[in-house]
């Protein structure tokens, strides 16, 4: 049986682990943190329970898939939520739109705002969704270690007769002349890590996930995901070593032999390495092993990072939903603050998430759990000033909002932003969602999952195939463990 060592127990890595183990491989996972999850962690205080990382939970079809893979219902594991409205969304002047959940309601939301829109929805939704099926069914779960597996002819006559073949938002705005039905269908392409105008339309399916597929929560908390699959690669036979950093992973001959941690070395034909690319490369191996120079990943368009707040409040939080968008400022003045010109925002855009409104026991009896996100520019010098005056200035607008003081009432608060990502990560330039996915960025034009140097060396996670957010961080787990799989078969 060969032995492989799995660096990192995030989505990936997890994922990874129990295909590898499922495929007949002894497997070690080897987490630097006391706990799983990578960017899925917790943090606890004073009875509020925060998930420090993410809080969308779209594609449930890529989760079913995954522990379909292992034998269970994701209903057996933990119980997911449909949120109704999906979410809310406020608009300059305080304007502030529910989206509802069911296409039948979000048709009447869009002919509601713009007459002819409701059918300009319907033909979106099925254009989109022969996209998202033959991503879902097929290319999603391509490995791209060659652009042969992309020569398609099918596949690029659709792209071009849908217009794929142009950004998202110019493709937004050929169903629908209301900016704000526009930004509707586009912002969800902001989870890939890039503008609605530097990203291809064909990532439209993310639109179609969230419009057709639904907006849900795990209750419990998103970390309910996790743990279901820890579980699962327990039962696979996966060990866990928490708490021990990677210190050097070790080539011998040319190829991956295990890794160095400091309580000793450990062995193994192969290594999958789902930390962050950039960091196992630059800090975990030898300048020789190593596939891309400091060149290489000075040009890569990174994902934004984040200013995060976490927040218990005493009380309630009036009307706010569980999910709220803050587009109340110039959008492309902040994008240009994030994408152009990296800069600390002067008006940022802001998203709020409250799951105690849904789960009450991510906070004590009577109280309200707080999540507040500022996509910010990733690289961007650190600074504790900044993140109080951004703490301010939404804060503020969030009190407009809901119409009552908040500030007076944190009774827990605290923050965590571009450094945190780079200590607790290792993220490139303090990144919070990997790669952007922009056109010169996809596919085999990615960060491989196979090193080109090193025999044995495998990578998964958001710098990656197939790039950001927690669907694809499973999918490239999955194609990881394929790969090496069909390594050590000898294929």
């Amino acid at each position: 049986m060969s032995e492989v060592i799995v660096v990192g127990a995030g989505f990936a890595g997890l994922a990874a682990a129990a295909h590898l183990a499922a495929g007949g491989a002894k497997v070690r996972v080897v987490e630097r943190h006391e706990q799983p999850g990578g960017r899925a962690r917790t943090w606890s205080k004073d009875g509020f329970m925060f998930d420090l990382g993410p809080s969308w939970y779209w594609m449930p079809d890529v989760f079913e898939r995954y522990f379909e893979r292992f034998g269970y219902r994701v209903d057996e594991l933990y119980e997911l939520r449909r949120l109704d409205p999906s979410y809310r969304v406020v608009w300059p002047g305080g304007d502030a739109w529910d989206i509802p959940a069911g296409l039948d309601a979000l048709r009447e939301l869009f002919e509601h705002h713009e007459p002819g829109a409701g059918e300009a929805f319907d033909e979106f939704i099925d254009q989109t969704s022969y996209i998202y099926r033959e991503a879902f069914d097929d290319y999603l779960f391509r490995p791209s270690l060659s652009f042969f597996e992309f020569v398609d002819p099918r596949l690029v006559t659709e792209l071009f007769r849908l217009k794929m073949v142009r950004s998202m938002s110019n493709y937004a705005r050929s169903f629908f002349e209301h900016p704000r039905l526009a930004r509707l269908v586009e912002w969800p392409v902001l989870f890939l890590g890039a503008s609605a105008e530097k990203t291809s339309a064909m990532y439209s399916l993310m639109s179609y996930a969230d419009m057709a597929l639904g907006t849900w929560y795990p209750m419990g908390g998103m970390h309910r995901i996790i743990e279901a699959m820890v579980r699962v690669a327990e039962e696979q036979g996966v060990q866990f070593e928490f708490g021990r950093p990677v210190n050097q992973i070790v080539v011998e001959g040319g190829r991956a032999r295990g890794v160095r941690t400091p309580e000793g070395t450990l062995r193994a034909d192969a290594v999958l390495a789902s930390a962050d690319y950039h960091h196992v490369e630059r800090d975990l191996l030898a300048a020789e092993h190593r596939q891309f120079g400091d060149k290489y990943w000075s040009k890569r368009t990174m994902s934004p990072s984040s200013l995060l707040f976490y927040l218990g409040l005493g009380g309630d939080l009036g009307e706010l939903g569980h999910h709220t968008l803050f587009f109340d400022e110039d959008l492309d003045r902040h994008m240009d603050a994030v994408y152009e010109r990296p800069r600390w925002p002067d008006a940022p855009l802001f998203y709020a998430c409250a799951p105690s409104v849904t789960d009450p026991s991510v906070a004590p009896e009577g109280d309200s759990n707080l999540f507040l996100l500022i996509p910010l520019a990733a690289g961007l010098s650190d600074s504790e000033t900044m993140r109080e005056r951004l703490y301010h200035q939404v804060m503020q607008r969030l009190e407009d909002h809901v119409g009552q003081p908040l500030r007076e009432r944190v009774v827990v608060k605290r923050s965590y932003a571009m450094e945190d990502f780079e200590q607790d990560y290792g993220a490139f330039k303090g990144n919070a969602y990997g790669m952007a996915n922009t056109l010169r960025q996809t596919g085999p034009l990615k960060p491989p999952l196979r090193s080109k140097t090193v025999g044995g060396l495998y990578f998964a996670g958001q710098l990656t195939v197939p790039g950001p957010g927690m669907p694809p961080s499973l999918i490239s787990g999955e194609l990881s463990a394929k790969v090496l799989l069909d390594e050590l078969r000898g294929r």
